[in-house]
């Protein structure tokens, strides 16, 4: 490349850096807003361990290797260790990594807010995570009534709330029994579920087949079906939660399961947790929430892409 070339292809990064300086801004008031929420509510911010020795064996999501484990996926196995040892209410916002994700709303490298609270069910973290996002929007001044990608996105509540069932039902071209038969669930989600949910108000899509949570408690009164939700915000999903599993017997199963589903697709089969397994069975009921803080600084700025709320993409590095 000539000299002319490298000044030009510089000068172009500059700007394109530069241009994210708005929405820089805007996530370092997130994070105060955040901040200010769980503190209000009495949350203790906590920090855990970025290298890990095992992630949790999640069918499709792969852990990026590192000198002495890998780096996590989530920090979820090490929030619910605190829970075990009596934590009751935590939160914190953290890196994360996951292998081969990138697109307009992924990037391996990402930031999370996940958060915990004993004694609390799927349902009870739900009105917390709306709650949560009503204050950071009044926080951060916006309006309402938002816009997102040319869609109106009503914050003022209630969200909409809608099962699994429900939505094959009213968008799918498939029942969610055949589309999981035919193998056809995740195309279904995204190619005719998604794009209808989160507006004009965001929506919690909750009770996911019991085959689609890992790590989620079934329904005490229909064992086909988890605990589960997913917040999506103008077709974008938001965040993913659930009561949590506490049978320790149970989610060494289910991880078995997951690793073998693993092997098949010449997917790496992770050690397992160990320390998490044994913790397990002094924690109590709880729910726990993931949340994609960047998405949420996308929603929040109406930009079109996830690069555009990072101060640097990977492609930049």
């Amino acid at each position: 490349m000539s000299p002319g070339s490298k000044n030009k292809s510089a000068e172009s990064e500059r700007e394109r850096i530069s241009h994210r300086k708005q929405t820089l801004r805007l996530r370092a008031l997130m994070v105060q807003a955040i901040r200010d929420f769980f503190m209000r509510q009495g949350y203790l911010e906590v920090e855990t361990p970025i290298l890990i020795p095992a992630p949790a064996p999640e069918l499709h999501i792969d852990a990026i290797p590192a000198k002495g484990g890998y780096l996590q996926t989530s920090p979820e196995l090490y929030m619910k260790r605190l829970l075990a040892a009596g934590y009751e209410r935590i939160f914190q916002m953290c890196r994360c990594f996951r292998q081969g994700e990138r697109g307009d709303l992924h990037l391996p490298e990402f930031t999370i807010l996940e958060w915990y609270s004993s004694h609390a069910g799927y349902r009870d973290i739900m009105f917390e995570c709306e709650a949560m996002i009503q204050a950071v929007a009044k926080d951060l001044g916006l309006p309402e009534k938002i816009q997102y990608r040319g869609r109106a996105i009503d914050l003022g509540g209630p969200w909409e709330r809608v099962t699994v069932h429900e939505a094959f039902e009213r968008y799918g071209t498939l029942s969610l029994e055949k589309s999981m038969e035919k193998g056809r669930f995740d195309v279904c989600m995204v190619e005719e579920i998604e794009p209808h949910l989160g507006s004009p108000e965001p929506t919690f899509l909750c009770d996911y087949p019991a085959s689609m949570a890992a790590l989620a408690r079934l329904k005490p009164d229909n064992a086909r079906v988890a605990e589960r939700f997913e917040l999506y915000m103008g077709g974008v999903e938001l965040a993913n939660a659930f009561t949590e599993l506490t049978d320790p017997a149970e989610q060494r199963a289910r991880f078995q399961e997951e690793k073998k589903r693993r092997g098949e697709q010449g997917r790496e089969a992770y050690p397992f947790p160990e320390k998490f397994l044994e913790a397990l069975a002094l924690m109590p009921e709880a729910a726990g929430i993931a949340l994609g803080f960047d998405r949420l600084a996308m929603i929040f700025s109406d930009s079109a892409t996830i690069d555009q709320v990072v101060a640097f993409t990977p492609e930049e590095l």
